[in-house]
């Protein structure tokens, strides 16, 4: 445990996941002095690293795979190289397998998704996928931090952002099917939107689609050299060169307990900041934020394998994260069944396989795997079973090559992390009234109506991903209301 500072700081952040140091790093750049409490021993929250199977197989926990990092604005700001983070890319971002032995990719050449989808029997699915996602990708720099953000802002880019809107107030499922002919494309746009952990048929969860395709296309989606915990030793190594410190194993249990300070924030979740601040939160603000919900949880497996995954298709091997569902029809079925409560026999299976690309995470000749599929929130169901049915189905002889498993259900990834409230990994529930109104109806959703006092996990916007921009943008808020700074980031 760090020892707390001699001095009082300008700034308290209670929580060292990547909003929270992200948070710090933002308050520090402007010339505040910060301190962080981690209730934990390590920071990280869901980016950490582990050896969670056997000796010398490194396994990520939680995050492993980070769309958004290198397009989130908090990310392309700093100079985290230099502190040891080298991100891998892999031959193509995502890849998705049928049965009988066909599969599709996603490249990060629109063009080349293109052909591919062509080729792969869609007709003109090719042509289609490109004039959907062509201006949203040409304006991917510009459409980044109007994505990463509030939905309710003032658009620096409205053209832009409304060529990407206005297919994304669709349902996922009715996109697809407008937008093209055949299986392998509509399955393809149905696995980038199962990311909302949202039924597809519901309004605009094609916005989950249309933004995992552009983060896909125009940044790529990368994985940490050595783990995703190097991402966090990155950013506390930041935060030290800019004076600010962490305690860990230090629990904040009362905003009373805490020194004073002129802002704190919160990488927590809104019923924990009800529990934490108590009275200090006006009963109007407190009741809206335990109305706030969450959404399916994730049963998750990490696997340590005495060889590469064997797909019974060839474009799996080029791709870091492969999504198991079959055609837009499985994967829409399998995640109402979650949204109504129930387990899928054949669920989405989110799968990403890190060795192929990243050899220093196992042991010579062997590999790690990573996968979860959707439950319902709080389930105790062991879904073991089904998610290697899943992928034995697409790679036959899996099951084979499983030399240890550790399995976490919703209450375990909870005990992990006590922000994944009945396992739900996207700090609520992401429909259209809470992709608006997160976790509150309010201009400035990080700002509560107590003096000092912000939320900054990803139960605001943008959500979940390991993107920073929750800390981020709450600590440019508290910045301009309790500092008066103009300049929320300054030059390291």
């Amino acid at each position: 445990m760090t020892a707390p500072p001699a001095s009082l700081p300008d700034a308290i952040v209670v929580g060292a996941g990547p909003n929270g140091l992200a948070a710090a790093i933002t308050l520090a750049r402007a010339g505040r002095s910060v301190t962080v409490y981690e209730a934990t021993a390590t920071p990280g929250g869901g980016a950490r690293s582990a050896e969670l199977t056997l000796p010398g197989f490194i396994h990520d926990p939680c995050s492993a795979i980070h769309p958004t990092a290198l397009a989130s604005p908090f990310f392309r700001s700093l100079r985290l190289e230099r502190h040891g983070l080298e991100w891998i890319h892999p031959d193509a971002p995502v890849a998705h397998p049928f049965d009988g032995g066909r599969a599709v990719t996603l490249e990060r050449s629109l063009a080349e998704t293109a052909e591919l989808l062509d080729a792969s029997g869609g007709g003109r699915d090719g042509r289609r996928w490109r004039r959907l996602f062509a201006g949203p990708v040409r304006a991917a720099e510009d459409l980044a931090p109007e994505l990463l953000g509030p939905l309710l802002h003032m658009p620096r880019h409205p053209v832009a952002l409304a060529r990407f809107g206005l297919p994304s107030l669709l349902s996922a499922t009715r996109l697809a099917r407008l937008a093209f002919e055949g299986p392998e494309a509509r399955a393809l746009f149905a696995g980038l939107s199962a990311h909302s952990m949202v039924a597809l048929e519901r309004p605009a969860t094609a916005s989950f689609g249309m933004a995992m395709g552009v983060f896909a296309h125009g940044f790529g989606w990368p994985m940490a050299r050595g783990g995703s915990g190097r991402i966090v030793e990155a950013l506390v190594a930041e935060l030290a060169d800019l004076g600010g410190t962490i305690v860990t194993d230090h629990r904040v249990a009362s905003l009373d307990a805490l020194p004073p300070a002129r802002a704190v924030l919160f990488d927590v979740t809104p019923r924990q900041l009800v529990s934490i601040a108590g009275d200090r939160l006006p009963p109007a603000y407190r009741r809206q934020l335990l109305r706030f919900r969450f959404g399916p949880g994730v049963f998750k497996i990490d696997w340590a394998l005495a060889g590469p995954i064997p797909w019974a298709a060839a474009g799996p091997a080029r791709a870091a994260t492969v999504h198991l569902g079959g055609t837009l029809e499985e994967i829409a079925a399998a995640e109402s069944s979650v949204a109504a409560g129930r387990h899928p026999e054949r669920p989405f299976v989110l799968l990403v396989q890190q060795t192929s690309f990243d050899p220093s995470r196992a042991p010579a000749g062997k590999h790690t795997a990573w996968a979860y599929c959707h439950v319902p929130n709080g389930s105790g169901a062991d879904m073991t079973a089904a998610i290697e049915a899943q992928v034995e189905r697409f790679a036959p002889g899996f099951r084979d090559l499983i030399l240890a498993r550790s399995t976490r259900d919703p209450a375990a990834m909870q005990a992990y992390d006590e922000n994944y409230v009945g396992g739900d990994i996207n700090g609520g529930l992401a429909d259209w009234r809470q992709m608006l109104f997160r976790p509150v109806p309010a201009l400035d959703p990080y700002a509560t109506p107590a003096r000092g006092i912000y939320l900054c996990s990803s139960s605001t916007p943008p959500g979940g991903g390991v993107h920073g921009m929750s800390g981020y943008l709450a600590a440019r808020s508290a910045l301009r209301r309790e500092f008066g700074s103009r300049r929320a980031m300054v030059a390291a």
